[in-house]
C-alpha cells in the first residue's frame, strides 16, 4: 500500500488527517516578514483569523513548503519501503508543487527502487480536498499506485470550484485587484463570484448582495450537476462564515435533491490570507468509480 501526502492547502482538519492515514506538509505564515509559523503546528486557523480581525493593520503573508519540508516527510515513508503519491495546490497559485518535485528528485538517488509521484491538483481548499478524498478512497479500496494515479488525473480534470468573498480589501492589499475596483465593489455591495480554470483564479460574475451570490452559485451548480449527482462528490467550505455555509449547504442540497456527506471545510491560510474573512466555497469532482 502506498503513502498519501498533501500540502496544507487541502485544508483537512487534524482529525481527518489522522483518520485517513495521510500526512500534510504545512504552509508558512508570517505577520512581520521575519517570523515564520507553520499552519496547524505553530498557529491554527482560528488563531490566525482572530489575530487579523483583532488588528486590521496586519497584512500577513504566506510561504509554500520548501523542498526540505517535503524531504523530511517523504523520507521515513521511503525508508519503510513505501511508494508515495503526493498532491499539491495548483502550481499556478503556489510554488508548493515545485518544492515537492525538487524533493522527489533529490531523494531518487538514495531510493532508486521507490516511486514518488507528484500530482498538481490544479485546485485548492475544497477542490483539492475532494480530489484527496477520492485518492484516499482508492487506496483504501485496494487500487494500486498506477491505477490510482490514472484515475486521479481524470478526477483533477473534472474538478470545479466556485467561491465568493465578503470584501475585495484583501485582494487589493495583495495587488490582485486595483483600489478603484475594490472601492466600487464596496460601494455597490458587489461580491465577486470566482472560479478556477486550468488552475488559475478567474472572475465569473459580480453579484449584488449575499442572497443573490448564493443563488447564482446554486443555479450554476444545478445547471451542470442535476443529471449526474450520483457520479460526483460535492463539498463546501467557508472562511469564518459558519451561519452562511449552513444556508449554502441547505440550498445546494435542496436544488440537487442530495445530502452533502463530506465534512464542511474551514478554509485555511493558503487561501484565507489572500481572500480575507467571509468567503464561501463550493466545489465538485467526479467520483473515482465514475472515471
Amino acid at each position: 500500500m502506498f503513502s498519501i501526502i498533501s500540502d496544507g492547502a487541502c485544508d483537512f482538519k487534524k482529525e481527518e488527517v489522522e483518520k485517513s492515514n495521510i500526512e500534510v506538509v504545512p504552509f508558512y505564515i508570517t505577520f512581520d516578514g521575519n517570523t515564520y509559523l507553520k499552519e496547524g503546528i505553530d498557529i491554527d486557523v482560528d488563531e490566525y483569523f482572530e489575530k487579523i480581525q483583532a488588528d486590521k493593520t496586519l497584512f500577513p503573508k504566506t510561504s509554500q513548503p520548501n523542498p526540505q519540508d517535503y524531504i523530511d516527510v517523504y523520507q521515513p515513508h521511503l525508508e519503510a519501503g513505501k511508494d508515495i503519491l503526493s498532491i499539491s495546490i495548483s502550481s499556478k497559485l503556489s510554488g508548493s508543487y515545485n518544492s515537492a518535485v525538487i524533493a522527489a528528485d533529490t531523494l531518487k538517488e538514495d531510493f532508486p527502487d521507490r516511486k514518488i509521484i507528484i500530482l498538481d491538483s490544479l485546485s485548492v481548499t475544497v477542490g483539492q480536498a475532494l480530489i484527496l478524498r477520492e485518492i484516499i478512497a482508492m487506496r483504501n479500496a485496494g487500487l494500486n499506485l498506477e491505477s490510482t494515479v490514472d484515475k486521479a488525473k481524470k478526477i483533477i480534470q473534472s474538478t470545479k470550484l466556485y467561491f465568493t468573498l465578503d470584501t475585495l480589501e484583501y485582494l487589493k492589499k495583495g495587488g490582485r485587484v486595483g483600489p478603484t475596483t475594490a472601492l466600487v465593489g464596496g460601494l455597490l455591495r458587489l461580491k465577486p463570484v470566482l472560479h478556477i480554470i486550468n488552475g488559475e483564479v478567474s472572475q465569473l460574475e459580480s453579484v449584488q448582495g449575499k442572497k443573490k451570490v448564493i443563488g447564482f452559485i446554486v443555479e450554476n451548480l444545478t445547471g451542470v450537476l442535476q443529471d449526474i449527482t450520483d457520479k460526483v462528490s460535492i463539498g463546501i467550505g467557508h472562511i469564518v462564515r459558519p451561519d452562511d455555509i449552513s444556508d449554502l449547504k441547505e440550498q445546494v442540497e435542496s436544488a440537487l435533491g442530495i445530502t452533502i456527506d463530506v465534512p464542511v471545510t474551514e478554509v485555511g491560510v493558503a487561501i484565507g490570507a489572500h481572500a480575507g474573512p467571509g468567503g464561501l466555497v463550493v466545489g465538485y469532482c467526479a467520483k473515482y468509480t465514475a472515471v
